[in-house]
């Protein structure tokens, strides 16, 4: 009976070290590295995924050096299209070394080298190293120089990095990208839109107006800053709907107004709080970069305020150009616009509170 339970003991540890030998690591290790003028990377793959998709048995074969040398052109042409590298926007074409066998760790190391024109300002890597396996994962590692920058992970799921250097080139690649995020996300909110359309419908000075704009500026930035580096983030299921009730406020606002004092700028201040926490919410979504994060969240500013004051110069000028026709039109679309966006920020608001999947 004894025995028998050992020998049912040794079938289950048996079976349970079947798997793990089978596929023990199912990582792949990638260290790329920015020269002056190439990127060399050095791919470690394990025997057991390479043999796999090779149909090479047993696996064991890889670790010998004549399997190595007859397959190391089927190598190259199934990892070929599975690694995409590009640098500044172009795809680079990899000229391929030699492949290392690594005994210890049962893997290869290939090793390839993409020249480029000038130093990388931006590096994307794309790859599904080997798609037979859905759990499995590409360890990144990014130096510049000898130096480690960088480490991320790429699978099934994210199969896409992009990273920016710490020279003179990463950051003009940063801003090249956020500036026109920026400018591109303030253009298509119609919330923040119309909150700063509904704050302009009054017309006013030039200080005025600039008082308004930076008022809106400064307070948005601070919360913009705050929620990127995760420092406050308050959930969006409560930010919408608060966006929405404040467009609704400014076209309130409007149609009370009865001369006195202009709170205008004020106004912008306090909500732009809250629309500072809206512009986070897209921003997080575009994965910034951890190192070039002062530049990102800067750049990514600047766009906005390019933004606003497009929107701000072409309502400004329509206005002043209607009211030097007519004070009395003037007066009447004033009033018109700010019904228009009391009934714009009520329907967002329902909407987000009683239907955050959206409108059928």
């Amino acid at each position: 009976m004894r025995r028998a339970g050992k020998a049912g003991l040794a079938i289950v540890v048996l079976a349970l070290a079947a798997p793990a030998r089978a596929h023990p690591v199912p990582f792949s290790y990638l260290d790329v590295q920015l020269q002056k003028s190439s990127i060399d990377v050095s791919l470690v793959a394990h025997i057991f995924d390479v043999a796999h998709d090779l149909q090479v048995t047993p696996v064991e074969r890889l670790l010998e050096s004549s399997t190595v040398a007859e397959r190391e052109s089927a190598i190259r042409m199934m990892l070929a299209p599975r690694l995409e590298l590009s640098a500044d926007g172009r795809v680079l074409t990899p000229v391929w070394g030699s492949t290392e066998i690594l005994r210890d760790r049962q893997s290869l190391r290939v090793h390839l080298r993409y020249a480029t024109a000038s130093p990388a300002g931006t590096v994307a890597v794309n790859t599904v190293m080997f798609p037979y396996d859905p759990m499995h994962q590409t360890f990144v590692n990014m130096y510049e120089g000898e130096t480690l920058t960088s480490q991320m992970i790429l699978d099934a799921r994210h199969p896409r990095l992009e990273y920016f250097a710490g020279s003179r080139q990463g950051v003009a690649a940063v801003i090249r990208k956020f500036v026109p995020a920026g400018v591109h996300h303030i253009l298509i909110g119609p919330d923040h839109l119309l909150f700063l359309v509904g704050l302009l419908l009054l017309g006013g000075t030039v200080r005025q107006l600039l008082l308004v704009v930076t008022s809106f500026t400064v307070a948005h930035s601070i919360t913009l800053s705050l929620a990127a580096l995760n420092l406050v983030t308050p959930p969006a299921r409560l930010i919408e709907p608060a966006i929405a009730l404040s467009i609704v406020y400014v076209g309130a606002d409007n149609i009370l107004a009865k001369g006195g004092r202009d709170v205008r700028g004020w106004i912008a201040f306090t909500f732009g709080f809250i629309h500072g926490f809206g512009f986070a919410n897209v921003l997080r979504e575009m994965d910034l970069p951890r190192r070039a994060l002062g530049w990102s969240l800067f750049s990514f500013n600047v766009g906005v305020e390019i933004g606003q004051l497009l929107v701000v110069v072409l309502v400004a000028t329509a206005l002043v150009a209607l009211k030097s026709r007519s004070q009395w039109a003037g007066r009447h679309l004033a009033f018109a616009g700010s019904i228009v966006v009391i009934a714009a920020g009520t329907f967002w608001f329902v909407q987000r509170v009683f239907f955050p999947g959206g409108l059928s």
